[in-house]
Order: C-alpha cells, then structure tokens, then sequence
C-alpha cells in the first residue's frame, strides 16, 4: 500500500494520487515505493516537480521503464502549475487531457482524491470482475464486459474507498496465480472460484512476441576514467534518456554495418574489441540483443559530435535506462 491511500471518507492528495498512479502503470507497487518516496522527499508539491529540470526527472526515474511516463509526468505537472494554478480539475473529462492521463488514471483520480463516482478499472479490477462474475471472453475484447459490470455494483457514495478497496483485492488476494479465495470477502459468490479453476480468469489472447532485434553497443572509455554518452532523441523509445553509442537495431547482425556505426573520435581510432556474449532485454514488442564492443582513448580525446565524457563515478547518477546499465556492466565485468 502506498501512502497516498486514504482512510475511509478521507480525501486522499491528488498530487500524491497522480504521482502514484503514473508510476504504478505497468509497474508493480514494490518496485514502485522507493521511487514515489525520493520523488515526494525530492518534489513535494505539483509546483515544485514542474519547476525540475526535466534531466534531473529522467534521473530519478532511470530504472522504472516505459520512460515515456517520465516525459509526461513532468508536462503533465507544468500544464497542472500553468493552466490550473496547481490544482488538479475534478472532473475525468478534464483529467483525461492532461498529458500521460488515460482513461484510467483520469478515473482514479477523480475517485480517490474527489469521491467522483465513477468506476476506475486497472489490470487488477479487470482480474477481480472477470472472476468474480466469469466472464469467458478475452482480453481486450473483455473492457467493454467489464465496465458495465464495475459500473453495477459501484456504490452511491465513497467511490474512492470502492475503487482502492478493488484495487487492494486484486494485488493481495486475487492475484494472478494462487489467489487467496479462502480470505476473499467475495468467495461465496464467486464465478470464478465456483467454477474449479479462479486462476484461468480472465481469458487472455495469446501475445505475438515481435521478432528479435539485434544491435551493437559501443563503450568507449577516456584513459579508463570516463565514458562516452550520447541522449536518445526527445520521443520514441527510451526518448530522452541516456545512452552509450549503438548501431540501429535491426532483425539480423552484421557486424561490419555495426562497426562502420561506431563512435569516430576526432583525432583518435579506437580499436574495437568485441566482448564475448550479448545484453539481453526484453521491451513490450520485442526482444533485444545487442552485442557489446570496448576500446580505450587517450585522456585527451574530443568527444564527437553530439556525445560528450561522463566519468565512471558519475555514471550512477546519469539518466541510463536499465538497457544501458546492463551494458556498462558487461563492459566493466569483461
């Protein structure tokens, strides 16, 4: 449980509701915790987060994913301060506007921090309702189903404390695999569990994995003290984040396209050694495999253009999604 839950009848900060549900988008609340405490400690106000430089956002974010959410949550907090005078609106239509708000979380908020009645539906309501009531067609075909089912048995009042209380259901007791039946207030009534099989609630279309992407990793070292780091452009994936210099990524691998890539120094040829095995990782579409070259330069090397050297000690507080610290590592450990 996060700390921005309410008590019962209590009006949660919607500051607090927003930061918490951006992050906990495709993110499970463990991981989440420490990020939305140093966020709080760090940007304790709507105002503050968007007076931020949107480097020093993309730095305490580095490690969370989907980093897009990063980008939006720092413009979503500058049209709240600009055109709200720092106040979230209160309705979901408004709240859907605002940069990174989906349907979701526009409802969520509009609950919890504004006793809106309205029927806020996560991955972990959808998991409650399609057991509670099993339903047998799949995901995403489902969302329409589910709605109309959140929607009739929303109470009247304390839409806030419903929508945290289904939420709660789903992460504690009716989880994926194993759910807690025997501890669910719903058990009796249950469909789902009725039928001998909760676990297989909701019904899933199968996922097409995308075909594998492979690429080249350049880790470029100055006399051992500094590496050589490049930013991704502002949108697309990873956008705005930072990066050691790669080849595209690309279905197949060959490997002299990806040196004829590689970072040129001026003044300097490094001579590329190609480290034995690969960084895996996996996105949302596909999987990724980049194989990792290192070469060392002298301490006077001029960085090329568009790149500059961040030295080693530095490194950890850099804006490097969990891709480029997995490449680092190899590097280093090699």
């Amino acid at each position: 449980m996060l700390p921005w839950r309410a008590r019962p009848q209590a009006r949660a900060d919607p500051y607090r509701v927003w930061l918490s549900e951006i992050m906990l988008q495709q993110t499970g609340v463990r991981t989440v915790a420490p990020y939305f405490d140093r966020f709080v400690a760090r940007w304790p106000s709507i105002e503050a987060l968007a007076a931020a430089p949107l480097d020093d956002v993309l730095k305490e974010w580095a490690g969370l994913g989907y980093y897009a959410r990063a980008r939006n949550l720092h413009a979503c907090a500058q049209a709240v301060t600009q055109l709200w005078g720092g106040r979230f609106p209160q309705t979901e239509s408004e709240l859907a506007q605002l940069p990174g708000v989906g349907a979701y979380t526009a409802a969520a908020i509009a609950a919890i921090a504004f006793d809106v009645r309205t029927a806020a539906i996560d991955g972990n309501v959808e998991r409650v309702l399609t057991r509670l009531f099993a339903v047998e067609t799949p995901l995403p075909a489902a969302k329409p189903r589910i709605r109309s089912l959140a929607e009739s048995i929303l109470p009247r009042a304390r839409a806030g404390d419903f929508a945290q209380a289904l939420m709660d259901l789903g992460a504690t007791i009716c989880t994926p695999t194993r759910p807690a039946c025997m501890l669910c207030p719903w058990n009796e009534t249950c469909a789902g569990r009725q039928s001998g099989s909760p676990e297989s609630f909701p019904r899933k279309m199968r996922k097409r994995t995308g075909e594998t992407r492979h690429g080249a990793a350049f880790v470029l070292l100055r006399a051992g003290e500094a590496v050589l780091l490049r930013r991704r452009p502002p949108t697309g994936l990873l956008g705005g984040m930072m990066e050691v210099p790669t080849s595209k990524w690309t279905p197949d691998f060959d490997e002299a396209a990806a040196l004829a890539q590689a970072p040129q120094p001026v003044c300097a040829a490094p001579q590329w050694r190609r480290l034995s095995g690969v960084v895996a990782h996996a996105f949302t579409h596909f999987p990724l495999e980049l194989t990792v070259y290192r070469a060392t330069v002298g301490k006077r090397t001029a960085p090329p253009a568009g790149t500059w050297w961040v030295p080693v000690p530095e490194l950890a507080g850099e804006a490097l999604p969990s891709l480029m610290r997995k490449v680092l590592a190899h590097a280093f450990d090699a």
